[in-house]
């Protein structure tokens, strides 16, 4: 019996709303999507913040590094208007924000740390104090680049699920994946396109997740290949592939 694919929803519903707002993750939750794909940086401050990148040019009004500034102060800046006129007023949203929104959804929340160029000082602390304040241990796995903060997790909290995310094809990962004892692999999707791999790593035990996947002739071959969840742009056209093939 073919087991289901997650569909989950890459910064939100990114492909048609400004990516990692409020916004954007209530379409995801209305698009039906299985879970939620995001990423955590720190301000200035130590609060815990929704962006993808360190810095804020990409995706908001305003310029510089999320470390230079406090929360209040980054609060001013507008997180959706350079997506559209129609986006604006979207803001960039707190870990706890997020959370709270989540609680009670039943979705794999899927948190990337954002410390692969800037280390943040005590980032996996806080993150697991935060998800066992919501009672979200269930359904949450901590993924990143930064391979030494998987283990500072596994090391602080070894009941937390954590992913290892990586862009390129490595050698024997699954056999890498058990000896850091994470719970599941987090791949680009053109280095998983491959039987013999996703085997390995699933009789290994460990779970296959992969990014980012826009397009549906993708979507399809990794849905044959039964990865366990696919991170797209598009929780939409994720679903009419997967209701295709069911």
């Amino acid at each position: 019996m073919r087991k289901n694919t997650l569909n989950i929803a890459h910064r939100g519903f990114s492909g048609k709303y400004p990516e990692n707002t409020m916004l954007a993750f209530k379409k995801a939750v209305e698009a039906k999507c299985d879970g939620i794909e995001t990423d955590l940086n720190m301000t200035k401050d130590g609060v815990l913040v929704v962006c993808h990148d360190e810095k804020i040019d990409r995706t908001t009004d305003g310029c510089g590094y999320i470390k230079d500034y406090t929360y209040n102060e980054l609060k001013k800046f507008d997180a959706g208007v350079k997506f559209g006129d129609e986006f604006k007023g979207e803001k960039i949203i707190t870990i706890d924000e997020l959370l709270d929104y989540m609680k009670d959804k039943n979705l794999l929340l899927n948190l990337e740390l954002k410390n692969n160029l800037i280390e943040y000082e005590d980032i996996e602390k806080k993150v697991v104090q935060k998800i066992h304040e919501y009672k979200l241990q269930d359904n949450i796995i901590i993924s990143s680049f930064n391979h030494y903060s998987i283990v500072k997790l596994k090391n602080y909290d070894s009941s937390i699920k954590t992913g290892l995310l990586y862009g390129a094809s490595l050698y024997e990962v699954h056999e890498y994946g058990k000896k850091l004892g994470v719970y599941s692999l987090h791949p680009y999707f053109a280095a998983v396109l491959n039987r013999e791999v996703v085997e390995n790593i699933k009789r290994a035990g460990i779970n296959i997740n992969t990014y980012t996947v826009n397009e549906e002739e993708y979507m399809r071959k990794l849905v044959d290949l039964e990865i366990d969840g696919i991170i797209t742009n598009y929780p939409d056209k994720l679903n009419e592939v997967l209701k295709a093939v069911k």
